[in-house]
């Protein structure tokens, strides 16, 4: 009889281990059930993070249902892998399988940061593609303390022209700081480590930023940085207007007699020699022709249809190169 008695314990306690291993299963089941459906956002780990932790925030979020039973099912499945650092694309509604494999795929934009533009029009850029907000970058660009490490011979103000123009991978959310690393890095792979030492490389990234402005095509840069040099020697002031919507921060077409209201420092059209710092981010090849100015008489340029320009080497030529190229302009408005 006792051992009848005992084998019916067992057969008891089989029945409450299956019942339990039953219950925990209908449990996690239930528990990891998806969220209500919603569109797809951005969360971002600024480290490795374990799994667990990585749920736990993704529950805080609505993404998923459980984090606790959702980390449980992920250990039996074998998919209980760490989370690297980046930017991931999760949504609402997924299922627990779809939610895992997205957080071992970092989200990956590739952003173009063009040529020639200055700091607030990057951030711009870079507030759309929802990398950061455009103050968040500037802030980040107007402390170059910050950025000490990279060994590199920084000013101490602003990093206007500084910031290499290129596309990167930059994933939404990414820290402003890390944006400005990477321009700051690639400046130094790219620019610096390619110039002679003893470079006046401030001098050359100022006019290289006017030039960047100014010239449309590749072979007319040199041509205008030398325009750029004989004014300087003259002493007769720039007048580029690229400098006076610098001092507006703002890129738009002027009205007739603006560029001679605006007052700023950077205002060429007011103010000899060049302006105080860079005017944005130039690319290498306006570097060049900063570095390496076209030698010719011209004093003046005027812009074409054709995104060319008139050179002039005296005030009445120049005049004549006007009333062409606004001729131009009527004849192609015309067609």
């Amino acid at each position: 009889m006792a051992k009848k008695r005992r084998g019916c314990g067992c057969l008891i306690a089989g029945l409450v281990v299956v019942g339990t291993a039953i219950s925990g299963l209908v449990y996690i089941s239930t528990a990891i059930l998806p969220t209500s459906p919603r569109p797809a956002e951005f969360v971002r780990f600024a480290k490795p993070t374990r799994l667990n932790a990585a749920l736990e925030t993704l529950e805080k979020r609505g993404i998923v249902k459980n984090a606790f039973a959702s980390g449980l099912y992920a250990k039996f499945t074998g998919k209980s892998a760490d989370v690297n650092t980046g930017t991931f694309q999760l949504k609402a509604g997924s299922s627990i399988d779809e939610i895992l494999s997205s957080l071992q795929k970092p989200y990956r934009q590739m952003v173009r940061l063009p040529e020639g533009w200055w700091q607030n029009r990057t951030g711009k850029r870079l507030e759309e593609k929802q990398v950061c907000s455009s103050a968040e970058y500037v802030a980040a660009a107007s402390d170059p303390s910050k950025y000490a490490d990279l060994g590199i011979d920084l000013p101490t103000a602003s990093l206007e022209g500084w910031l290499f123009p290129d596309t990167y991978d930059l994933a939404p959310l990414t820290p402003p700081e890390n944006v400005v690393r990477l321009q700051l890095k690639t400046f130094k792979r790219k620019v610096i480590d390619k110039l002679p030492k003893g470079t006046d490389l401030r001098r050359a990234l100022i006019i290289a930023s006017m030039v960047d402005l100014e010239a449309a095509k590749d072979n007319e840069r040199s041509r205008i940085a030398g325009v750029i040099e004989n004014r300087l020697r003259k002493g007769q002031p720039l007048e580029i207007d690229a400098t006076v919507l610098y001092a507006l921060q703002e890129w738009k077409n002027m009205a007739p007699g603006v560029v001679r209201t605006v007052k700023s420092p950077y205002n060429t059209y007011l103010n000899k020699g060049l302006p105080p710092g860079p005017i944005g981010s130039p690319g290498f090849k306006s570097i060049l022709a900063a570095l390496k100015p076209e030698k010719h008489g011209y004093l003046y340029y005027v812009a074409r249809p054709n995104k060319s320009h008139y050179f002039a080497s005296t005030y009445p030529e120049h005049l004549q190169n006007i009333r062409k190229a606004r001729a131009e302009r009527r004849t192609a408005g015309s067609h």
